[in-house]
């Protein structure tokens, strides 16, 4: 058989990256994959129609040691979840033609071995988009789903705070908490995207944090008697502010702390001490941990979205070219909503 052979453009890591990430630490590369696969190989080669930009990449991008997830390779590809088409699999659980979410490379086509990756199977209804397998049909979905539910153990009418609460998790757990019947208020960086908060999705208050001199004062505005519930986002001195404005068996879902991934030396938090004095709960989670809640997911929101119930909001960034600003730009809040790559078409 003869030996089947595609141009690839790949997006690279250069070097480990230190402070802010800049476009420049990544380049494009022009490479060849090879189609051709082995029946029962497990092996799948994937053509990449959307990738995702997600907050969790930035720590990926520096030397790790004692983390959850490996170090990208400099001269290798970028690596993070996306939707993809299969063009050629050696998997009987995939064929060709069917369209996944999942761990893929950013590059045009990417070759994995299923047995070594989370990759999902889609099936498609045409009346919800297909990038949403990016954010809310895909791992921020089910990050927001869990993390609210699972590990804060909601209850109707409790007091739900926010942060990051615009971006790709933040906008459907304030949604979630609304559904319950709780009170939520959420955090974010510009008027634009405060606005959103209230007018689109329904936070009953929502604040500016760069506005704020005091996120201590500012919270005890939004919640005179406490909060019940932290879905964190963002670390430091927000989750400092947090802290002593929780109420007693308080919970503090620890999603991530986006603040401090760009600092060479993490920012102390002083106010850990109200752990004890308030018996709060606090507990950093993966989403890995529950994607077995994954059909059941799917289960409630596709008819909440199709029925209007649950918005989604996403900022969709055009073409292969447009990744490494759409993925620098998270971390200056460029991004509105779930920020998303299409490379192509399907």
């Amino acid at each position: 058989m003869a030996e089947e052979m595609m141009n690839n453009k790949q997006i690279i890591l250069k070097q480990y990256v230190e402070g802010y990430p800049k476009e420049s630490d990544m380049e494009f590369k022009n490479s060849i994959i090879k189609l051709n696969v082995q029946e029962g190989s497990n092996v799948v080669i994937l053509k990449n129609l959307y990738l995702s930009c997600d907050p969790y990449m930035r720590n990926r991008m520096s030397k790790l040691e004692g983390s959850y997830i490996q170090s990208f390779t400099p001269g290798y590809p970028i690596t993070g979840y996306g939707v993809s088409k299969v063009l050629k699999s050696g998997d009987s659980n995939f064929q060709e033609g069917d369209l996944v979410w999942g761990m893929t490379g950013w590059e045009e086509h990417t070759s994995i071995v299923t047995t070594t990756q989370s990759m999902f199977k889609i099936d498609h209804d045409k009346d919800v988009p297909l990038s949403y397998y990016t954010g809310i049909l895909g791992m921020p979905g089910v990050t927001a789903y869990a993390g609210f539910n699972e590990v804060c153990s909601p209850k109707k009418g409790e007091t739900v705070f926010v942060s990051a609460a615009s971006g790709a998790v933040g906008q459907l757990v304030g949604q979630f908490a609304k559904m319950l019947g709780c009170y939520v208020v959420g955090s974010a960086g510009n008027k634009q995207k405060v606005d959103m908060l209230k007018t689109k999705f329904g936070f009953d208050e929502a604040f500016n944090y760069k506005e704020e001199q005091d996120l201590d004062a500012a919270l005890k505005r939004y919640f005179p008697d406490g909060i019940d519930i932290y879905f964190e986002n963002v670390g430091g001195k927000m989750l400092d502010a947090v802290l002593v404005n929780m109420k007693l068996h308080g919970r503090i879902a620890v999603c991530g702390m986006i603040s401090q991934y760009n600092l060479d030396k993490t920012e102390g938090v002083h106010n850990l001490f109200c752990l004890i004095a308030k018996r709060i709960r606090m507990e950093g989670f993966l989403v890995f941990d529950y994607y077995h809640l994954y059909p059941k997911y799917l289960e409630m929101i596709i008819p909440q979205i199709k029925a209007g119930n649950i918005v989604y909001v996403e900022d969709i960034a055009e073409g292969f070219e447009s990744a490494p600003s759409a993925l620098v730009g998270l971390f200056s809040g460029l991004n509105v909503g779930k920020q998303v790559v299409m490379i192509s078409c399907e």
